[in-house]
């Protein structure tokens, strides 16, 4: 395991000079700007509100859009960290071919890159009657006007609601229906019980050509993240990680680095000349 950041930087470089690496990012890519830790302050024992409920009862599904809505007024704010834009600039220099992130905050596509969202957007919506796809800043514009001054919330976040049936039984929020058929609109963010996108089995194909594989800012303990380092280690690409604290993936890392997304990244980018 590498420290030093110089060091780490240049044997990072030496392992991605002329070669097509395939970045995998998880939630320590984006701390950097500001995305507060769900998983930390304010989280619940409760498990979330998996699809099949949401699609059930009304109660959920008001209770799923009154935590998005107030969560929402935090990540419209974010703006990509140095590490989104090392990897937008890599991959523009031919050496990163491709991104695919655990993350739903939209922050790669911010930063220039087209990656395959591997749990969905927070920054689209979708209608499950007529697959009506649009952003989420339209469907944030009918959430104000229909729950006009709803209290916002800045001690926790939640990409998914935590199944608090009192706290949801409580809920006097307003969900607004879909704008061409009247039906169902959810976040388009994988909930637990749906299917993962497309962009899974277009990020393992892209794992199975990548000469080299680099995680970035995740334990790998989500499991998506994890098939994807895993496909490409099987296929002969040397893994690199760089993270802080230890990862699922530790054991077939050919590079491991301990530290920051952003530091180790934009040294990287510094070695490399881009």
């Amino acid at each position: 395991m590498i420290t030093d950041l110089s060091i780490a930087a240049a044997e990072l470089a030496e392992l991605m000079r002329g070669k097509r690496t395939l970045a995998t990012t998880g939630a320590g890519i984006s701390t950097d700007a500001g995305l507060p830790d769900y998983r930390g302050t304010g989280s619940t024992e409760q498990p979330n509100i998996d699809f099949q409920m949401f699609v059930a009862d009304p109660v959920w599904r008001r209770w799923v859009w009154q935590r998005n809505h107030e969560t929402w007024q935090i990540f419209s704010q974010l703006r990509p960290t140095p590490a989104h834009l090392a990897l937008a600039q890599l991959e523009r220099a031919g050496l990163v071919s491709g991104i695919a992130t655990q993350n739903v905050d939209g922050l790669h596509e911010l930063a220039g890159s087209a990656a395959w969202e591997l749990h969905g957007s927070w920054r689209e919506v979708e209608c499950l009657s007529c697959g009506l796809r649009f952003p989420r800043a339209d469907y944030a514009e009918q959430l104000t006007e229909l729950n006009p001054g709803w209290p916002t919330y800045d001690h926790d976040v939640a990409v998914l609601a935590s199944a608090d049936r009192a706290a949801a039984e409580a809920s006097t929020f307003q969900v607004a229906p879909c704008p061409r058929c009247g039906g169902i609109v959810k976040p388009a963010i994988v909930f637990f019980g749906q299917s993962l996108p497309p962009a899974m089995d277009q990020a393992l194909a892209a794992a199975q050509d990548a000469d080299v594989i680099l995680a970035v800012g995740s334990s790998l303990i989500v499991s998506t993240g994890l098939w994807v380092v895993r496909q490409g280690w099987a296929n002969g690409a040397p893994i690199a990680i760089v993270n802080r604290g230890r990862t699922e993936a530790d054991a077939i890392a050919t590079l491991r680095v301990e530290g920051g997304a952003s530091e180790v990244l934009t040294e990287l980018v510094q070695q490399l000349g881009i």
